[in-house]
């Protein structure tokens, strides 16, 4: 079991050094501790949210007393000449004194990358049971935090049945295309998505700010000839070509494509941003690739757009390589949802004979994330 040894203070009381038997040491300092103290005049009990500002701290703030009891370290600040009391572990926890050297375009540990070879074990959960067991819910929606998509079988098959599954975890999000959206085909369609064409994989709705996080299709009937589902992972498709060319990798991360959309009467949506989307860090956080709603691209340099459109192409051909594609037929009553800043969605053209009707929606991750916190948080 590990255990607290040791609590020290250096540059005149500006750090704390905390030790543990396994050798392990970290290093904290004192406005970073007087920030995240968690009595009651500083944060809220019953919600944890913060009561005073930054402004409200001492800028001057330095540490003038540490002990260790039992696991806790018992701090008192000055000049306020505050005694506040942190657990040990949840400083462990937090620690932020390592360095850590990832490479560019990095994934979360929650994050699983995949391609075809995940077709023998598609995440998947039943309809009943995710609305009746929360242990099979936590489950599903850690799945799709994992893969960035997952599947639902045995569902009703009335129309608007998708909602409860949004109702799952959140909430729907109502865009112009309504609260939800018919995909079947149409005369002179306003989206070449209610047409019976096959579709490229895609992300949907790289015009907006900010897109929306997670898309649900869901399937009411399909008797027509082809139809079949594909999904495409496009942080493994980006891990690709940042393994093969980092230069290619760096060029569509380091500046902005654009898309819009001006479909409808009174609609006109536009937004400027990279194909993939890296934190501060490197982190990867989202990807847009949409072929349809590509706008022309110029805020590449001139000497660089010749090298960006390579890089371009060659991330198409990575998306529309079969190998990294997961395919389904949904069958009615079925369903699939797609992380839409990560997973790439498409279809294989249908014929006319027979009958395909979808729905599609809009929902947000932060709800998925937020009810598997919460879920994980009591199991």
């Amino acid at each position: 079991m590990t255990s607290l040894t040791d609590v020290s203070l250096s540059g005149d009381g500006a750090v704390l050094s905390i030790s543990f038997n396994d050798g392990a040491t970290h290093k904290y300092h004192a406005i970073w501790l007087r920030d995240n103290a968690q009595d009651a005049q500083t944060r809220a009990p019953g919600n944890g949210q913060r009561l005073i500002t930054l402004g409200d701290i001492p800028a001057e703030t330095t540490l003038a007393d540490a002990q260790h009891v039992e696991g806790r370290i018992e701090l008192r600040f000055l000049p306020e000449d505050k005694v506040i009391t942190f657990d040990a572990d949840w400083l462990r926890r937090h620690a932020y004194d390592h360095e850590v050297r990832k490479p560019r375009g990095w994934t979360d540990e929650t994050v699983e990358t995949w391609d075809t070879a995940l077709n023998a074990s598609v995440p998947s959960g039943n309809f009943e049971q995710l609305e009746a067991n929360p242990a099979t819910l936590k489950d599903w929606l850690a799945s799709v935090r994992r893969y960035g998509f997952a599947k639902i079988t045995d569902g009703p098959t009335a129309s608007g049945s998708l909602t409860r599954v949004a109702s799952l975890f959140g909430f729907v999000r109502e865009t112009n295309y309504g609260k939800w959206f018919e995909v079947r085909s149409e005369v002179n369609p306003t989206n070449l998505a209610y047409t019976g064409l096959g579709l490229q994989a895609h992300t949907d709705n790289p015009y907006r700010d900010p897109v929306p996080t997670l898309q649900i299709l869901y399937c009411l009937e399909n008797s027509a000839e082809g139809g079949e589902s594909m999904v495409v992972d496009g942080f493994r498709a980006a891990e690709r070509l940042r393994e093969e060319d980092a230069d290619a990798f760096d060029l569509l991360a380091n500046h902005c494509a654009r898309f819009e959309y001006a479909g409808e009467d009174g609609v006109c949506l536009r937004s400027r941003r990279p194909m993939f989307e890296l934190a501060p860090d490197g982190e990867l956080i989202g990807i847009r690739f949409n072929n349809r709603s590509s706008a022309p691209i110029i805020d590449v340099p001139f000497d660089k757009m010749e090298a960006y459109y390579a890089a371009y192409r060659r991330l198409g051909e990575i998306i529309d390589d079969p190998a990294m594609a997961v395919a389904f037929k949904l069958s009615p009553g079925e369903c699939f949802i797609v992380d839409n800043t990560r997973v790439l969605h498409s279809r294989t053209a249908f014929s006319g004979a027979g009958t395909r009707w979808l729905q599609g929606c809009y929902a947000d991750k932060d709800g998925l994330l937020s009810t598997l916190a919460a879920l994980e948080a009591k199991q």
